[in-house]
């Protein structure tokens, strides 16, 4: 329970600093996004499921507050949150290689399908523009901001499983 709770409040947290200080602080009207990095990060450090429901929550907290569609940025961030989830078994918390580059995939396929079904679809076929403009620039500050929330993100993820481990010890032992 504890996990949940703390995992919702990063969540949420994410979703503020995200929609307030980070568009404040954006370039070129570009803010990085922390709501990839955290689903990303759950789904490789603990797996499909958290993952998936990391992402669910996050993309429903964008959805509702800002979506045009309920639902749309909750399946794409469940489906990211899924799919890093199948790399948990790769993952060691010392190597920053695997996040790095699984939350660049992540944030780089999250505004591809953005782009295919908000754009596209609309017959807006500006994807150079689209791809130089918006998902360069959104992938480099991500990956910035990565370097820093993805240190912070392990430590709290360090902490609740070692609470976890006692917390089971002392049941069983």
């Amino acid at each position: 329970m504890k996990r949940k709770i703390t995992v919702l409040l990063i969540v949420i947290v994410c979703f503020l600093l995200q929609t307030t200080m980070f568009q404040a602080l954006s370039i070129a009207s570009i803010s990085p996004n922390l709501l990839i990095i955290v689903t990303a990060s759950f789904g490789f450090m603990r797996g499909k499921k958290e993952g998936l429901l990391t992402g669910f929550f996050g993309g429903l907290f964008i959805d509702v507050f800002y979506g045009g569609v309920l639902g749309f940025y909750a399946m794409i961030y469940m489906f990211l949150g899924y799919a890093n989830g199948f790399f948990r078994k790769i993952f060691f918390p010392e190597d920053i290689k695997l996040p790095m580059i699984l939350i660049f995939a992540s944030d780089l396929f999250s505004n591809l399908l953005v782009y295919f079904f908000q754009f596209l679809f609309r017959r807006r076929f500006s994807f150079d523009y689209y791809m130089m403009h918006i998902i360069m620039p959104e992938l480099v500050y991500t990956m910035l901001v990565t370097v820093f929330l993805y240190f912070l993100l392990l430590k709290i993820n360090q902490k609740l499983e070692l609470s976890e481990r006692k917390r089971s010890a002392r049941k069983f032992g």
